[in-house]
């Protein structure tokens, strides 16, 4: 909702908006300087590396082109920005409708295009009005012609004059260029005599193009430019395009209207082409366009809302002639209210909620299918939309959540207060809590596929109470996906439940004990609480969870250290070494010298404990790493080290990392230093310098 009040225009992303704004400068050097200037082949392998980047995550590329603005990835650009409104009107100069660019792009494909587009439009004439012969593709680069010439609008009078006639060729020539891009088709030879300026025929070839971006961007380029022209035009030519225009948006399939509105970019954008559409279009086309366009937008209009609208336009074309001007500006009014706060400004809230409560009583198919013998109840959904509507919340209202609850049609409420008026705040506050209360919660838990999205929406809203709900889930789901969904978002509150969770502790499921553990850890213990217990847990997972969360008590950390050493199972053992790696204390090193030294322990493990012996500066630390790296004596009686192997070498890189100067340690290090072996001199030349 807060999203239509915002004035401020989306713009594009930056890869985009660089790579226009680079094409742009590049066309512009390629005007000002001749062949062969270094300038052009710096400006050309510019533009084509930006491409290659976009062309990385897509086949093509494709912007369209309207008077003073470009349009890609459905959304035009600032008509304002002047680097990119130059690009678009030398383009527009040229009578282009599009350009694309595909994978394989060369930069002499690139610097050719340039070139062709630099050229004075005064003197070489117009790229798209160029004879066929002429080239304007490559085979990665391809200008899309939008030809009008030769074609003629009905209405337009060869003896218009002055201002009139210069109003009238600009309507003719947006008609024409609308027509030549809806007619439009790989065939670019095409003769242009054949295109059809006919509404119903322009409008068929647009439905048939569905799917083809570049096609359709085009097309939104000519429907901004034509909605902002009938925004001031006045006069025998605008009346004929403003007719044209709303016969070709009335021929066009709701589907084809919704994806064109969608092109168009943000939701600012719409609101600004609908509200350009209402101050100049034909009324009826006002009213498809503003469905279309809260349909892209993901707004609500309620289906008594579009039966005024539609009204109000049937007599602003055909009711009498003193009541035409009053519906017509009573429209149009309408819209602009809607639009400022997607709500309508009423002056009988009461005649109007009865006029919804009438048509809340009939309910769609599927709804009263779903009702079974409910006895021709209405659709609840329906009750809660009026509600939102009209700012209320009542006894009706409640009994119509308990049932949408009830059918588990979270998702629908969510949708409808995600686009719901300004003034709706108070309800949609009450129905979010509703959605958030435990029983509701209790029925969201119960679905399966479990629906996260949904309790994401309504986590904010969710108190203490409720994530009992949501604990008992977490420990009676047998659904693993379900399990891991609920432990992922529950880690994430901010809300104290700490308590909750250590009453589930007693539970004789292992999994039960460590998902509570593996949450505990993501969030506050109880002050005093003890791990003790659950560290001496008979199974290991439940153990490796506990003594993950008891290192980090400090009361605690020493008795989980020893308790990790000392297990048996091998994956709680590496998490007490790594827990050591920085700071191996004193009562640890006993221990941790003892896994140094077994030889049946895994190499990982040792090379772990050796490493923290390094880190230690207790003698006891020093005499096994010593013994690791003993080899005995050579049969004159001199002491040599072991054999190579990566715990010798990690022995080695310890003590001379601790003990590089000790008296007891210096002789083996100086062993290592004169040693033939590279990787034994490697091992202590580094911590030795």
């Amino acid at each position: 909702m807060d999203a239509v009040l915002k004035p401020e225009r989306v713009s594009l992303s930056r890869d985009l908006s660089e790579f226009l704004v680079e094409l742009s400068i590049a066309l512009q050097k390629h005007a000002m300087y001749p062949g062969g200037h270094p300038s052009l082949w710096a400006a050309t392998a510019g533009v084509t590396e930006r491409a290659e980047r976009l062309l990385e995550h897509r086949p093509t590329l494709v912007f369209g082109v309207a008077r003073r603005q470009l349009i890609i990835d459905g959304v035009a650009t600032d008509p304002d920005q002047p680097v990119l409104r130059r690009l678009a009107e030398g383009l527009h100069r040229h009578h282009l409708g599009a350009v694309s660019l595909s994978r394989g792009l060369e930069p002499n494909e690139i610097g050719l295009a340039l070139r062709a587009l630099s050229a004075e439009v005064d003197q070489d004439g117009p790229l798209g009005l160029a004879p066929a012969g002429r080239l304007l593709e490559w085979p990665h680069v391809r200008l899309h012609p939008l030809t009008f010439d030769r074609l003629e609008l009905v209405g337009v009078s060869s003896s218009d004059r002055g201002a009139d006639a210069k109003a009238n060729a600009r309507a003719a020539e947006l008609w024409i260029g609308l027509a030549r891009a809806a007619m439009a088709t790989d065939r670019s030879s095409e003769p242009v005599e054949t295109i059809s300026t006919e509404p119903s025929t322009v409008a068929k070839a647009i439905d048939e193009h569905h799917g083809a971006e570049a096609y359709d961007q085009v097309i939104v380029g000519y429907l901004l430019q034509i909605a902002n022209e009938l925004k001031s035009a006045t006069g025998a030519e605008a009346a004929a395009l403003r007719r044209r225009t709303a016969r070709l948006i009335g021929a066009l399939k709701p589907d084809t209207l919704r994806r064109l509105v969608a092109m168009g970019g943000d939701v600012a954008q719409r609101r600004e082409f609908v509200l350009n559409a209402t101050s100049g279009m034909a009324v009826d086309a006002v009213v498809e366009i503003l469905k279309a366009a809260a349909d892209a937008s993901g707004q609500t209009i309620s289906h008594g809302l579009v039966r005024m609208l539609s009204k109000l336009a049937e007599h602003a074309e055909v009711g009498p002639e003193q009541v035409r001007p009053l519906a017509d500006g009573a429209l149009r009014e309408q819209v602009n209210s809607l639009l400022s706060g997607w709500q309508l400004a009423d002056p009988n809230p009461d005649a109007y909620g009865k006029v919804l409560q009438h048509l809340a009583t009939a309910a769609p198919a599927r709804t009263r299918a779903r009702a079974g013998n409910r006895g021709g109840e209405q659709d609840p959904l329906r009750i809660v939309q009026m509600s939102l509507e009209l700012g209320e919340f009542g006894p009706l209202v409640d009994r119509a959540m308990d049932q949408v609850i009830g059918d588990g049609r979270f998702g629908a409420v969510l949708h409808l207060l995600a686009s719901s008026p300004a003034a709706s705040g108070p309800v949609a506050r009450q129905l979010m809590a509703k959605m958030a209360a435990p029983s509701s919660l209790s029925v969201l838990a119960a679905q399966d596929p479990f629906d996260s999205d949904t309790l994401e929406q309504l986590f904010p809203a969710i108190s203490i109470d409720g994530y009992k709900v949501l604990l008992d889930t977490l420990v009676t789901s047998r659904s693993r996906s379900t399990r891991r969904k609920l432990l992922d978002r529950l880690a994430q509150t901010e809300l104290d439940v700490g308590p909750l969770i250590t009453a589930y502790l007693e539970d004789e499921h292992w999994y039960v004990i460590r998902n509570m553990l593996m949450l505990l850890r993501s969030l506050k213990l109880p002050p005093g609480f003890s791990m003790v217990p659950w560290a001496q847990h008979p199974d290991p997972r439940v153990r490796h969870e506990a003594i993950l969360l008891q290192l980090t008590l400090p009361s605690e950390r020493g008795l989980a250290l020893r308790t990790a050493l000392e297990d048996r199972d091998l994956r709680i053992v590496r998490v007490g070494l790594t827990a050591v790696q920085q700071e191996c204390p004193r009562p640890a090193v006993s221990l941790v010298a003892g896994l140094a030294l077994n030889e049946k322990m895994i190499e990982e493990l040792r090379m772990l404990a050796t490493r923290a012996l390094g880190r230690s500066r207790d003698p006891r630390a020093r005499d096994a790493l010593l013994e690791l790296v003993d080899g005995g004596r050579t049969l004159l009686g001199r002491p040599k080290l072991a054999a190579p192997t990566p715990i010798c070498v990690a022995g080695l890189r310890a003590l001379a990392e601790g003990w590089p100067k000790d008296p007891v340690a210096a002789p083996i290090i100086a062993l290592a230093l004169a040693s033939s072996d590279p990787e034994l001199r490697q091992a202590v030349l580094v911590e030795a310098s």
